[in-house]
């Protein structure tokens, strides 16, 4: 059995910082790409960061240059550091992670979410 859980999420004002964290926890065998997601009032859920298990990032345009995404593989563990936040930032983040469980058995896994709001 695998667990993903978000922590991180606060109410902050436009142009202040926070950042997410992810764990991964239970029967896992190895962790590939893991990814943050968004989905703010009204609008469908969005890829915001991921970061595969070599270190390759990807980041949604509005998000580049503000955010950076990082692993610790030594704790199952994914961060998104938000720098320069705008309320248009405001959603609930998800975070989703590929793990393989004892078994060779690989799937996706998501967190309940934790929510960020920014506010002007």
């Amino acid at each position: 059995q695998v667990q993903v859980v978000e922590s991180g999420g606060d109410l902050v004002q436009a142009g202040g910082s926070l950042r997410l964290s992810c764990t991964a926890s239970g029967t896992i065998f190895r962790i590939d790409t893991m990814g943050w997601y968004r989905r703010a009032p009204g609008k469908q859920r969005e890829l915001v960061a991921d970061i595969t298990s070599g270190g390759i990032t990807n980041y949604q345009d509005s998000v580049k240059g503000r955010f950076t995404i990082s692993r610790d593989d030594a704790k199952n563990t994914v961060y998104l550091q938000m720098n320069t936040l705008k309320p248009e930032d405001t959603a609930v983040y998800y975070c989703n992670a590929e793990i393989t469980i004892i078994g060779d058995i690989k799937d996706h896994y998501w967190g309940q979410g934790t929510q960020v709001i920014v506010s002007s």
